[in-house]
């Protein structure tokens, strides 16, 4: 539970907004990051909920307002490495 005056951050992956790091990085994530998953933890499904889940994920903009309709003040979308991560922060 947050308190009043509290603060908020959410780091999040993302998907990169600029076309060749966007390419590179869609190709790495959806088909070498799971086969180094599976190879390292020996599970079949390791790491492929990852691909899908950042691509359901609410695109920043949307994440921020949903942030803002609970409450939240100051809140920010801070893209980090391409944008391939996002820090999300805010206060209540």
């Amino acid at each position: 539970m947050l308190r009043p005056g509290g603060r908020l951050a959410i780091l999040e992956f993302g998907v990169p907004r600029i076309p060749g790091i966007k390419r590179l990085y869609s190709g790495s994530f959806t088909h070498v990051l799971p086969r180094i998953g599976r190879a390292i933890s020996g599970h079949g499904a390791a790491y492929s909920y990852l691909p899908a889940s950042v691509g359901t994920f609410a695109p920043p903009s949307e994440f921020v307002e949903t942030l803002r309709r609970a409450g939240f003040s100051g809140v920010r979308a801070d893209p980090l490495t391409f944008g391939i991560v996002y820090l999300y922060t805010a206060r209540l």
